[in-house]
């Protein structure tokens, strides 16, 4: 039996008719959900109204969907129903890639939309996030990821244009910062600051939560040769993203 969301693909048809029965069921709420046509939190049709619409059994209609459950795309809640599940991501925080990578590892097709764009000179309240050293010219940008139909995170982030000045005519309306900045500059350093936050009423309406909802915050500063390069803060809602990092004894 399939254990991931990737493996829940077309069986090949066999004389059994439940079997059929079972994969189109499968298929055809897994697409449902992957399309974003059922958004997390929706309550799947009960056992008996799918028994009804496809004309079989309940054992089938219970098969398939024990099976999504246990590919993590649905939640099956005693006496409640079944209900989509709110995708669960993983983020590397030793390691710097493209969201779009978290976001296709869930089974989910991947959106990126830019916010706002702003160029000025760097404050006291920049200094802090960059680096005391950054006096000059910097790009603010905030954009949106998303998940499906769903938002995914959404992007607050300083680029110092001393460091990259490229930066300054790019319009970021197709490639998110991130990537862009990774095929750009390299990096030499990089920190990462990891915190619980309560979305406050801008978070709120950018990621469709509750004002106060719990958020995780990853902030990331990176280096090149010790200059600093650029500041951002990704904000996720809590319950939908998780932290991982890989560690190895040290050799001491």
């Amino acid at each position: 039996m399939p254990d991931s969301i990737a493996d829940l693909v077309e069986a090949p048809e066999s004389g059994d008719a439940s079997t059929s029965l079972y994969q189109r069921i499968l298929n055809d709420i897994r697409d449902r959900i992957v399309s974003g046509e059922w958004e997390p939190g929706y309550r799947i049709p009960f056992e008996h109204e799918l028994t009804e619409e496809y004309g079989c059994s309940r054992m089938t209609v219970n098969k398939a969907l024990s099976q999504l459950a246990k590919a993590g795309l649905i939640e099956r809640r005693r006496r409640s129903g079944s209900f989509v599940r709110r995708p669960q991501s993983q983020a590397a925080v030793l390691e710097i890639h493209d969201i779009r990578i978290e976001v296709e590892a869930l089974g989910l097709p991947y959106r990126y939309e830019l916010i706002s764009q702003l160029k000025r000179r760097a404050g006291a309240a920049d200094r802090d996030r960059l680096g005391a050293g950054v006096s000059g010219q910097l790009l603010a940008l905030k954009c949106r990821h998303y998940a499906g139909a769903r938002p995914f995170c959404t992007e607050d982030r300083l680029i110092n244009l001393a460091a990259v000045p490229e930066a300054a005519d790019e319009e970021f309306l197709e490639t998110a910062p991130g990537p862009w900045l990774i095929g750009q500059v390299p990096w030499s350093a990089a920190e990462h600051v990891i915190r619980a936050a309560a979305a406050d009423a801008e978070i709120a309406v950018d990621l469709g939560l509750a004002a106060g909802a719990p958020c995780l915050v990853i902030e990331r500063r990176t280096w090149s040769a010790e200059r600093p390069v650029t500041h951002v803060r990704f904000t996720y809602p809590a319950n939908a993203h998780a932290v991982v990092a890989r560690f190895t004894p040290s050799d001491s």
